[in-house]
């Protein structure tokens, strides 16, 4: 959930509190995540996907090798004294506005590729406290849609470097609703917080029912990384009617505060500000405390073995937390946010999908 760049050694002039935690968090990540071109690259154990539990095959466990393509990364190393003080500064400076360090929007859109078989449609809409919004509408084209996915990216940039997450999922015959919270892309605010992204993502759930062919029953709720997390809520607290067939969460953290603690514990020089830093976060809005009331919604769970971000054992803490029904499926070797790269898991996927959707009836109109 926290950016992946490196960060450079930054010189002591003044920062406002909310830069300084900022840069504090990243700091504390001790993974740096290689360059896209780089992280293909062949595993001498290539697994095979196995299905467990219910016929339907997705309850339960399920253990998978990414395609035998673990995410490689690189260590940044020990942090210098000088760079470990900077962070030990900004922590404390910074103490009182410790949302910040979660999101890392940009405003601007990168060019989207793969899309020429995609219909897309701006979306703008309000959040619940009027901060306008931005999204886009992946529809199929020239086919019916078999059902609908809202989509709730990661804390970093914004949807145009995200879709590609989702893309292939419209090419398969489903629409795809992807939204900016507050301060990322084109949507309005400025610096995003957890509570606010929450509201965000309660509008994008109410706008993209009130629009036309789209139903609670032929909608699935999936979210990567922080989206996970705001997913989580967000469909607990649903009203029944609008409540989807299914939610998806893919490197999900457990808690704000439980995923601070294991960044700052990781590291000599920051573990013991681990827990008292940590209390200064909203922790209102945790997966760990909501998850247990999405039920009877089915959730799936998908953590990477060696996710360097968010460790796997927070997918399996959710897990282990939810409710009946549910899956969890791990990928062997897989990185932050990954698994969808791997055609087996896609597979996976789709299956799953198919099993919670009703099929669209001919001549039906349906997103």
């Amino acid at each position: 959930m926290f950016s992946s760049e490196r960060i450079p050694f930054l010189p002591l002039y003044p920062f406002r509190g909310r830069d300084l935690a900022a840069v504090a968090i990243r700091m504390a990540e001790q993974r740096v995540v290689q360059d896209e071109s780089d992280r293909l690259l062949p595993h001498p154990h290539r697994g095979q996907v196995h299905w467990n539990g219910s016929p339907r095959g997705w309850r339960g466990g399920c253990r998978m090798w990414e395609n035998g393509i673990p995410m490689p990364v690189s260590d940044t190393g020990v942090l210098s004294h000088g760079r470990a003080f900077l962070a030990i500064l900004a922590l404390v400076l910074s103490a009182a506005g410790c949302s910040s360090p979660f999101f890392y929007p940009t405003k601007d859109h990168v060019p989207v590729s793969g899309s020429d078989n995609t219909v897309r449609e701006d979306i703008w809409f309000e959040s619940e406290d009027g901060v306008p919004l931005h999204g886009w509408l992946l529809s199929p084209r020239d086919r019916v849609s078999r059902g609908t996915i809202l989509f709730l990216h990661g804390n970093a940039e914004n949807i145009s470097t995200h879709v590609q997450s989702v893309l292939w999922l419209v090419q398969e015959g489903y629409t795809v609703f992807a939204f900016d919270y507050r301060g990322y892309g084109w949507s309005g605010g400025e610096a995003p917080d957890i509570p606010g992204v929450h509201r965000d993502a309660r509008a994008a759930l109410s706008e993209i029912l009130s629009l036309p062919g789209v139903s609670a029953d032929r909608l699935v709720v999936f979210g990567q990384s922080l989206g996970a997390a705001v997913a989580v809520h967000t469909v607990a607290t649903a009203p029944a009617d609008r409540r989807p067939r299914a939610l998806i969460l893919d490197s999900p953290f457990a808690g704000y505060r439980r995923i601070v603690r294991d960044k700052l514990s990781s590291m000599v020089v920051t573990w013991p500000l681990a827990w008292p830093v940590s209390g200064f976060f909203d922790d209102e809005y945790s997966p760990e405390r909501w998850i247990g009331k999405i039920a009877p919604v089915p959730v799936i769970v998908i953590h990477g073995t060696k996710d360097r971000v968010v460790p796997y054992a927070h997918g399996k803490m959710l897990y282990d937390l939810a409710s009946d029904p549910k899956g969890f499926w791990t990928v062997e070797g897989g990185g932050h946010a990954t698994a969808l790269r791997n055609p087996e898991v896609r597979g996976q996927f789709l299956a799953f999908l198919a099993s919670v959707l009703p099929a669209v009836s001919e001549g039906e109109e349906s997103r």
